[in-house]
């Protein structure tokens, strides 16, 4: 059977904000068609989507990415099956030796418990909630003081990878056989049209100064930016099944996915922007082979009255000569318009709202003998 993608496009105005800075607090841009765009980057939008994902699903169906996995090992040995501390972090440390991963103490800072800074990975892992817990099933099931079954431990690593990991995929350097091939790709977000980094100059006023005195507390400055930005990303379906076990996973996962990418949005400085906006439209497409849109964009959008409504045309425009002269049409369309100014896109799909979507795109997915899967 083809393999199936399921394609989101997403264009949202987000007004002053910092949603993605640099090392030096300047929000990220890139240069695309010739012009300096705003830019969000994927790994920014993954971990808002993520964070989204906390607040909808079961904890057994997620991940953490730590250094800290002796810890969260060492923490199930001691309040689910009873070790004390001491030979549960001895046994959480066996775990990852096991596994090939080098530990190192980190350092702690004044005050801090210098012990949880102890044990730590090298690098970040990523290990969902299930396998985290089937590691302490196992330290916990071998007799006192053998050595830990290798290949019960690898397998409990390749199995149960839960949403996170089947999505975004997880690299160990130390044992390939620990890799999992990402089903999702999420690309940067730009802005469809020419944008430009700002200075707010701001002061505090001391509440408790003398009557007579007219100066400022403190003073600083903040960069900002503000732009309509082109969000994509695309779900290998196929490599979803293979990375959760099973078609029904697959379409939950998806379905989870697709609602929470539109729904997300990244942290940065949101306490002194509120940028909390709604997306103003979704375009999604189940095809035989992925197609990112932002060449609609090549050319920077101009306008004087505001950016959603020729970005809208320009999308609709290119997505049209893409079926027309490049790819081959999709298996299904759907539009979420919640902007009037986005209509250009209403006719290439089906109208359908937010709380719709994920499950009209999953019911779209062909199954194995072709047929589309209503569940």
């Amino acid at each position: 059977m083809a393999s199936t993608f399921i394609d989101i496009h997403v264009l949202q105005s987000v007004p002053p904000s910092n949603l993605n800075r640099d090392d030096t607090g300047t929000p990220k841009t890139a240069l695309y068609g010739g012009v300096q765009r705003a830019r969000v980057s994927s790994q920014a939008w993954k971990r808002a989507t993520r964070a989204d994902f906390k607040d909808h699903l079961q904890s057994d169906q997620l991940a953490l990415r730590t250094k800290r996995a002796v810890a969260q090992i060492a923490d199930r040995l001691t309040t689910r099956h009873g070790l004390d501390e001491a030979a549960a972090t001895a046994r959480a440390v066996e775990i990852l030796e096991t596994l090939g991963f080098t530990l190192e103490k980190g350092r702690a800072k004044k005050g801090d418990d210098a012990s949880a800074e102890a044990n730590l990975t090298e690098y970040l892992t990523f290990f969902s909630n299930s396998q985290f817990d089937r590691f302490a099933q196992i330290a916990a099931l071998a007799e006192a003081g053998a050595k830990l079954d290798k290949k019960a431990l690898m397998e409990a690593a390749q199995e149960h990878h839960g949403i996170e990991v089947s999505l975004f995929g997880r690299m160990v350097a130390d044992d390939k056989q620990l890799n999992v091939d990402a089903s999702c790709q999420v690309a940067h977000a730009i802005s469809t049209h020419a944008a430009t980094v700002e200075h707010d100059y701001y002061t505090a006023v001391d509440d408790k100064a003398p009557a007579d005195n007219a100066g400022a507390g403190m003073l600083g400055t903040v960069e900002y930016t503000s732009a309509t930005f082109y969000r994509y990303a695309t779900i290998a379906f196929d490599q979803l099944v293979d990375n959760l076990g099973s078609r029904d996973a697959a379409l939950a996962a998806a379905t989870a996915f697709v609602d929470a990418f539109v729904r997300s949005m990244p942290t940065g400085k949101q306490n002194t922007f509120a940028n909390r906006t709604p997306v103003d439209a979704v375009l999604v497409q189940v095809r035989a082979a992925p197609v990112n849109l932002v060449g609609a964009f090549e050319e920077a959008v101009v306008s004087e009255t505001g950016y959603v409504e020729p970005s809208a045309a320009a999308l609709a425009d290119y997505a049209r000569q893409v079926q027309n002269s490049y790819a081959d049409a999709p298996l299904a369309t759907f539009v979420v318009r919640i902007s009037p100014k986005a209509g250009a896109l209403d006719d290439l799909g089906t109208a359908i709202s937010l709380g719709e979507l994920g499950a009209a795109v999953v019911s779209a997915i062909p199954s194995d003998d072709g047929v589309g899967d209503a569940s």
